[in-house]
């Protein structure tokens, strides 16, 4: 069915919006790995639903770990990771299969499965099954560490409202509870402010927006990633084209490289410390990976989501049983912007898929 990410390092999600529980098992995990339930806590929280402004649905998202764990460590054996669902309101999708929402899987799950799926948040197509790759990307945070690698992502865009680069921040300091920053994930208290007010004027208008989350992989050596499909790029881009809402990924110079000279868009090999080095890794401007594989550079990547399709406002689409276009309000609670809750996952992807790779080619 196409739920798993991973090849060495494995996560499979399961679980539907409105059904009773979400969550993933985790195959790979070396034993001896350190369980941090603290960091599980604190990665979840930054995904949960109830912030001011964001969906109402109150979830606490306490997190199981059902076996693969032995006095606080990893034993090699799979971890099953599950979190509950307790604030599903199922009546607000009462209009569903009859009237598919626009912008929704709804009609394709419909069709698909001859009336079988759960229509009910989404089903199993929900972002709510996010929270199983933000569960699993926690626990790999302490192998990544260990070997100074590290990936960070924040709101980088809402509409036309930009952050600063990711790389002129201190990724390592958190952000200040009850702020605009922490509410939005953002790293530039400038633009969190600005972005704020964009957000509240959308949901003033019964409207959503679009938006885009920086990600910063930084401290990989030179040659992490496997040929061809299994490269640093695509397998990033199979699993951040798979978080509900993304709809472009950039890498380094991107789409701005379509559009420049070779002159301007290759970036020069110098001396280094220990090993070569591309000119402008300091400052985040050089390529992160070549051929599939990293550079030694950070690793920049943009990741575009959509506007939410859930909007208050009054839409157009077809009611099946009459075969005719009616209205129809979407009621239930939703996002009216999906990078501030899609940040921690963009980041759980990564991670997860870097560890993949850095298993598979021995640098872990």
């Amino acid at each position: 069915m196409g739920m798993d990410l991973g090849d060495q390092l494995k996560v499979t999600l399961f679980g539907e919006s409105h059904g009773k529980c979400v969550g993933a098992l985790v195959e790979g995990i070396p034993p001896g790995t350190e369980i941090d339930l603290q960091a599980l806590s604190d990665d979840l929280s930054q995904r949960r639903p109830g912030r001011k402004g964001m969906s109402s649905r109150l979830e606490p998202d306490e997190c199981e770990i059902l076996s693969g764990v032995h006095e606080g460590k990893a034993t090699g054996w799979p971890l099953l990771m599950l979190v509950r669902n307790s604030d599903a309101r199922s009546s607000d999708y009462r209009f569903l299969p009859d009237h598919p929402r626009p912008g929704h899987a709804d009609m394709v799950e419909e069709i698909r499965s001859k009336g079988s799926n759960d229509p009910r948040g989404g089903g199993s197509q929900s972002a709510r099954l996010t929270l199983g790759l933000v569960s699993a990307g926690s626990q790999v945070r302490t192998i990544l560490e260990k070997s100074g690698w590290s990936c960070n992502a924040h709101l980088s865009r809402v509409g036309t409202i930009s952050a600063r680069p990711l790389i002129e921040f201190d990724t390592s300091e958190p952000l200040e509870e009850g702020s605009e920053m922490s509410r939005l994930n953002c790293r530039d208290p400038e633009a969190a402010t600005r972005m704020a007010d964009v957000i509240k004027q959308v949901r003033r208008e019964k409207d959503s927006i679009g938006s885009v989350v920086e990600l910063l992989i930084q401290g990989l050596p030179i040659g992490v990633g496997e040929p061809w499909f299994d490269g640093i790029e695509p397998s990033l881009a199979r699993g951040l084209m798979a978080i509900p809402g993304a709809r472009a990924i950039e890498f380094s110079n991107g789409i701005e490289a379509s559009q420049i000279r070779g002159s301007e868009n290759n970036d020069m090999w110098i001396p280094g410390p220990d090993s070569p080095l591309l000119e402008g890794s300091e400052d985040g401007e050089a390529d992160g990976a070549l051929g599939g594989r990293s550079t030694g550079a950070p690793i920049r990547v943009l990741i575009h989501f959509k506007p939410p399709s859930s909007i208050p406002r009054e839409q157009f689409t077809l009611h099946l049983p009459s075969n005719e276009t009616q209205p129809l309000k979407v009621g239930g609670r939703h996002d009216p912007v999906i990078g501030p809750r899609a940040a921690p996952v963009v980041e759980a992807v990564a991670m997860l898929v870097i560890s993949d790779l850095g298993l598979m080619g021995g640098f872990l």
